[in-house]
């Protein structure tokens, strides 16, 4: 079992009160890095399965982000939210009264999350809307009461699953209730024009609905709960106090708010890039709406999926990845054939990802990932290297064998050692279409400098994040694309005259490289780069209001070893400047 069980709470990784969409971030509360562990089966699917199912699905799911003649574009489950279509309760709650979702079929959603190599699932049970898709004796606004179905889909995929051998776990909105009088961003009246307040919708309808959903179901892994917001702590110690009660062996997800969770909940859609200490996991969707949005058609990839997965793997996590089923329960065919192709990979190569050790290096390489078991090492190569050889830096411990993977076939690799590199002899054409992989067999616990080394075949691409500053500032930013698709960089802004960001970077291959910077700001922008001790280049490019990839100009490493190489904002508007990454390429 990996470790990431640590003790004590760490900082909160969501950042409040982000202007452009103020109230979005400082909804995710406090996250926590710990795991209170009574015995050892708690966690133990979230600590090794390492790869999840999210589930949106709701009223919201039937109107696909359309109302009326008009598309909003943004994350279906949000729909009547004034920052969407600002449908009012009455009407939103019409909705019930067509909802038939006759194409729901627990079976085929739990065996696809086998298929894809998935190890337990977590579904909506209440989110904002406040429309309970189960039977709820506390609130008549579900499934069971209001629709023409008139079904519990939560006791077919309760059932389903443990056919299947997944866990199961509930998502729970505990403070937001857009249509409960009282509930966060909900009514302020009763229906019968009464003052209501957070407690009576706490006492009448939250606190019941936990009590419900741990007590109905049979075993759960996991109470997913979200966006807390400022709800007070002692409301949040009552549901995990009943989580506690009613499933001992479940988790509370670290949005519980308080740091009251068992564990970290990073960003929506938030894939870190350097290693997490501590239990945590990221959440992500299969296209860019967690609901379904009837225009989304922007998939992951298989291969997207899997590079997503193992990175958050490498950096020592879990990776919990969204489906949103339509209206009538069907799950849109793209996705499920994408999670099929990605879960077949997994299959064959399973101790890639399922309790598995983070990366030694603590970030990507070049050309793809490493995770660890043990004495192993395991390269997930996703960029094949076209010139025959693949070059991994900085690896301190003895290799004993090399062996290049395909399905159940192991072929041995040569290997030589050059300047603290290792140099793999590859074949010319990849075995496998979406990432091969390469184990490698070390005389005991991986150790390496975790220095960047700088390919000789291909591009070198290092974050601004593993930089040191000096007379400029270092910070994380998110923003949104479309309403709730969540962006984020770690970037180097805030830039002095004499400004600098510093990457520490090993060279095999002495020589020229070609310079990019990745950066956003106004207008045309001057940037100065500078190896220490040697050549010193800049260039003038025009700027965006996103990030893009601009050529700087060639640069000479005379010969091998580790350099300091600083970027500086030199002319235009600096305070624009914006430095998301350095990228070096071999000039061929």
């Amino acid at each position: 079992m990996k470790n990431k069980v640590i003790a004590g709470i760490m900082a909160a990784l969501v950042m409040q009160g982000v202007a452009a969409e103020q109230g979005m971030n400082e909804m995710w509360g406090e996250s926590t890095v710990k795991l209170r562990a009574e015995n050892a089966e708690r966690g133990q699917l979230f600590n090794d399965g390492n790869y999840a199912m999210f589930i949106h699905w709701g009223l919201y799911s039937q109107l696909g982000n359309q109302v009326g003649d008009k598309t909003y574009y943004g994350i279906g489950e949000w729909i009547m939210n004034p920052r969407m279509a600002g449908i009012p309760i009455p009407e939103y709650k019409k909705l019930a009264g067509t909802f038939n979702p006759q194409q729901f079929d627990a079976k085929f959603i739990a065996k696809l999350a086998k298929d894809a190599g998935m190890k337990y699932i977590v579904i909506t049970s209440k989110h904002h809307d406040g429309f309970a898709m189960y039977d709820s004796k506390a609130c008549d606004f579900n499934i069971v009461n209001s629709t023409p179905w008139k079904k519990d889909p939560m006791k077919e995929l309760a059932a389903a699953c443990r056919a299947e051998g997944l866990g199961f776990g509930f998502y729970y909105s505990h403070n937001q209730d857009w249509t409960f009088p009282g509930g966060g961003r909900g009514p302020t009246v009763d229906e019968n024009g009464n003052p209501a307040t957070f407690e009576d919708y706490f006492t009448k309808k939250c606190l019941p609905q936990v009590e419900e959903i741990t007590s109905n179901y049979g075993p759960i892994e996991l109470v997913w709960f979200d966006t807390p917001g400022k709800m007070p702590k002692k409301y949040v110690q009552q549901l995990v106090d009943v989580v506690r009660k009613n499933q001992p062996n479940a988790l509370v997800s670290g949005r519980a708010g308080h740091g009251l969770g068992d564990y970290q909940s990073l960003g929506d859609m938030e894939v870190p890039h350097k290693n997490v200490k501590g239990m945590w996991e990221a959440v992500d969707t299969t296209n860019d709406s967690w609901a379904y949005a009837w225009y989304d058609e922007y998939w992951k990839t298989p291969k997207e999926i899997l590079r997503r997965l193992i990175a958050c793997v490498g950096r020592g996590g879990t990776y919990m990845l969204n489906i949103g089923p339509r209206g009538d329960g069907s799950v849109p065919e793209r996705a499920a054939r994408a999670l099929r192709e990605s879960g077949e990979w997994i299959r064959t190569y399973p101790q890639v990802v399922y309790a598995a050790e983070p990366s030694p290096w603590e970030h990507a390489l070049p050309w793809g990932d490493a995770t660890v078991k043990g004495s192993k090492l395991y390269l997930s190569v996703f960029e094949w290297p076209t010139a025959g050889k693949l070059y991994l830096p900085g690896l301190k411990t003895k290799i004993i064998a090399a062996n290049l993977l395909k399905k159940d076939q192991s072929n041995p690799l040569e290997f030589s050692e050059s300047n603290g590199w290792t140099i793999l002899e590859l074949p010319p054409v990849a075995p496998e279409k979406l990432v091969s992989v390469i184990e490698i067999d070390l005389a005991g616990t991986p150790r390496v400098d975790a220095t960047f080394g700088i390919d000789p075949n291909i591009g070198t691409e290092i974050l601004a994040e593993f930089a040191s500053v000096d007379g400029a500032e270092l910070s994380h930013k998110r923003w949104m694309e479309k309403f709730g698709e969540w962006k984020s960089v770690h970037h180097v802004h805030n830039w002095t005259p004499e400004g600098k960001a510093i990457f520490d970077v090993d060279v095999l291959r002495p020589g020229d490289y070609v310079v990019s910077l990745t950066y956003s700001g106004e207008g045309r922008l001057v940037w100065g780069v500078d190896v220490e001790g040697g050549e010193h280049i800049q260039n003038e490019q025009n700027s965006s209001h996103n990030y893009q990839e601009f050529p700087i100009g060639w640069i000479n490493f005379p010969e091998p070893g580790k350099y300091k190489v600083s970027v500086s904002s030199l002319e235009g508007d600096c305070k624009t400047s914006s430095l998301k990454s350095i990228r070096f390429s071999p000039v061929q």
